[in-house]
Parts: structure tokens; C-alpha cells; sequence
């Protein structure tokens, strides 16, 4: 549920947030039924995914030096920081060795790691953040925190709602690592030209949210990961 808008953090009581506030505003009922489906499907999905996630879990250990799990710090709702859960594909300290963000062919992805990242099995552990209400199975997907230092007032916005595990954003930008394969400068050009363009459609989401608008973005990561292209 929505804090009242005088209990926001500072930097999120500006005009640009006001109407995306107004519009959730609304929408208590939707916001109710979300975290509570939320809280279901995800400990149903622990229960019954806990056995193959040991077994994910072994492999990766298996396959390189390194934890089991990767727990960068992200932004969700409010502007709070949280550890992120996701299986490690990535040879261990890979962000002390480059960007935070993945390009196409990077070097720091292990081989198990590939397999998982084109499956997105790598985001099974993020039940585990859907669980705490840290995330949830659809919103913006949590920025790292020096990306969110770069956000425009308006972006702000998206930190109304937990992050998500999917979002239209995510599908339209499945292949986000190859668009900045060629870049030089991969943080300049995520905050600069990718961030702004999955913002419209983080923000469109924001000012659209519907329950079962969520539910169809859940069947739609489905089809996307099997295959499907959204353009």
C-alpha cells in the first residue's frame, strides 16, 4: 500500500512523481490483491522449485571459484536499498572488474552462467526478495545504486511500487547485453540512451498499473523467454 505523499522520501515530493502518485492513489484494491498474489505464487514457487535450485545451486559451486549467489545492492520501493538474491554467473568480484551492467559476449560470464542467464533461471533466488516484499514478480527491475543517483525527477516515480522480477521494460530489452556489446563507454551509454528508453515503458506501467495488466506481463515474459520477439 501507498505511504501518504507528505511520508515520501524528499526527492520523490516533486511535481514530476505527483501524478503517478495520484493515478496508484486509486488503485488501493489492485495494490492490495498484487502483494498478496505476490506472497502466494512465490512461496509456492520456493516449495516446489527448492529441490532443481539446490541442484542449480550445486552446479554453479561445481562450475567456478565463488559464491553460490550474487547480492549486489539495488534500489526498490521508497529509494530502499536491499541485497538482491540472483545465482552468481559471473567469475566472482565481476563487478569490481567492470561495469554493472552485462554486454553481449562478456568475459566475466562463466559457462554454467550463459545456460542460466538464456533461460533467466539465474533470477530464480529473487522469490526469496518477492517473499520479503523487497521486489515483486512484476515492476521496474532494481537499478543498482549508482544508476538510480542518475535518475531524472520523473523517474523517481517507478520507486512508487516494489522492483520487479519482469516488466515490459525487461521484455522489449531481453537482449539489452548485445545493444551494448559495442559501446566504449557501457555506463555512459545505459544511462544515457537504454535507461531513457526503458523508462517509458517503467513509467507507462506506473501510470497504467492494473492487477491483472501484471498478470499479463507474466504471460508475456513466459513467451518471451521461449522465443517470442515484442517490438
Amino acid at each position: 500500500m501507498l505511504k501518504k505523499w507528505s511520508a515520501l522520501p524528499a526527492d520523490m515530493q516533486v511535481p514530476e512523481v505527483k501524478p503517478y502518485y495520484d493515478a496508484l492513489k486509486k488503485k488501493q484494491i489492485s495494490l492490495l490483491f498484487k502483494r498478496i498474489g505476490d506472497f502466494i505464487l512465490a512461496l509456492l514457487m520456493l516449495i516446489l522449485l527448492c529441490l532443481p535450485m539446490l541442484i542449480l545451486a550445486i552446479i554453479i559451486k561445481c562450475d567456478s571459484k565463488g559464491p553460490v549467489f550474487y547480492r549486489q545492492e539495488r534500489v526498490t520501493t521508497y529509494g530502499k536499498h536491499f541485497r538482491i538474491h540472483k545465482f552468481r554467473t559471473m567469475v566472482n568480484n565481476a563487478d569490481k572488474i567492470g561495469s554493472a551492467v552485462t554486454v553481449g559476449n562478456d568475459s566475466r560470464i562463466t559457462r554454467i552462467g550463459a545456460k542460466l542467464r538464456g533461460c533467466r533461471l539465474d533470477e530464480l533466488p529473487q522469490l526469496l526478495d518477492v517473499l520479503t516484499g523487497n521486489m515483486s514478480f512484476v515492476g521496474t527491475r532494481p537499478e543498482a545504486v549508482k544508476y538510480v543517483e542518475q535518475y531524472k525527477p520523473e523517474y523517481m516515480a517507478t520507486l512508487l511500487l516494489p522492483a520487479g522480477i519482469t516488466s515490459e521494460a525487461s521484455i522489449r530489452y531481453k537482449d539489452e547485453a548485445k545493444l551494448l556489446d559495442a559501446a566504449s563507454d557501457v555506463d555512459k551509454v545505459y544511462i544515457e540512451e537504454v535507461l531513457p528508453q526503458k523508462m517509458q515503458f517503467n513509467l507507462k506501467s506506473i501510470r497504467e498499473f492494473g492487477f491483472f495488466k501484471d498478470v499479463a506481463t507474466m504471460f508475456r515474459t513466459v513467451f518471451a523467454v521461449l522465443g517470442k520477439e515484442y517490438n
